[in-house]
């Protein structure tokens, strides 16, 4: 994850540190947040096939994801070593962007190998 630019990273006069404004570069916030829209992501294929495979359906379907989720922002938030400020503006962005993205992706794999399992393989 690329960080930002914060308040303490270049010089001020004493007069200018009474009014410490965060400064974000819009390169490095934008990949950030192109890093949790793929994490998020892949983490929905894979949760997705691992419902699908375990027969998972409806309401524990739905559970496993948000449980996913879940684990897949605390990782994030691990990644960005629990300063969360220092790469976004607000932890909504770590915690909750994206989550609703991957749902379609995890409905598309939950459903791909249950079907053939519950088709072929299982009598």
């Amino acid at each position: 994850m690329a960080g930002n630019i914060g308040p303490g990273t270049s010089e001020k006069k004493s007069s200018e540190s009474l009014t410490d404004i965060p400064i974000f570069s819009a390169e490095n916030t934008q990949s950030n947040l192109k890093v949790i829209y793929y994490s998020r992501t892949f983490m929905s294929i894979i949760g997705g096939v691992v419902s699908g495979i375990l027969g998972f359906t409806g309401f524990y379907g739905f559970v496993l994801y948000f449980l996913i989720m879940a684990i897949t922002s605390a990782g994030l938030v691990a990644k960005a070593k629990f300063s969360v400020h220092s790469y976004f503006d607000s932890w909504n962005r770590i915690m909750l962007d994206g989550i609703t993205g991957g749902l379609m992706s995890f409905v598309l794999f939950w459903t791909y190998p249950f079907l053939p399992l519950r088709c072929f393989l299982i009598p």
